[in-house]
């Protein structure tokens, strides 16, 4: 399987696994930013993209941007549709305490190619009951049956 990539920019990074058995490959800044506490924005990464028939590109945060700095995603994972062809871009936001500096370079994010469903939808009278039901936001409770004190 192949993804096709485009630089935009000539500081833009090629994405690229860390490890052989990744899940996500990291994306890269290609504009120095400078985020306050509880700022957001829009980080270029210089990339286009040409995902596979019948696939998406999900773009999620880093696990230790996240713990270290407390920077994360806004909308995670974000969609990058198989038709879209412009500039990917990846909104951060600093829920640290202290100024985050993006430099060009900075791994910012990581990309997943997903296969993508496309189901056609009907419409019913009813739906197939379920234990659950309608059940929802931590109507299953906060802790399983016999889990610590």
């Amino acid at each position: 399987m192949v993804l096709k990539a485009r630089k935009l920019r000539p500081e833009a990074v090629l994405p690229r696994f860390a490890h052989a058995d990744d899940s996500g490959m990291d994306v890269c800044a290609a504009e120095a930013v400078v985020l306050a506490p509880g700022e957001r924005a829009k980080i270029p990464t210089g990339l286009a993209f040409e995902p596979p028939s019948g696939t998406e590109i999900q773009v999620r945060p880093r696990s230790g941007l996240a713990l270290r700095h407390g920077v994360t995603l806004v909308n995670s994972p974000a969609t990058v549709d198989e038709g879209f062809r412009g500039e990917v871009c990846v909104i951060l936001i600093n829920h640290g305490n202290e100024p985050f500096r993006v430099e060009v370079g900075d791994r910012i994010a990581q990309i997943v190619l997903c296969p993508v469903l496309r189901p056609e939808v009907v419409e019913v009278d009813a739906l197939s009951g379920t234990d659950r039901g309608s059940g929802g936001f931590g109507s299953s409770g906060t802790r399983w049956e016999g889990a610590g004190p």
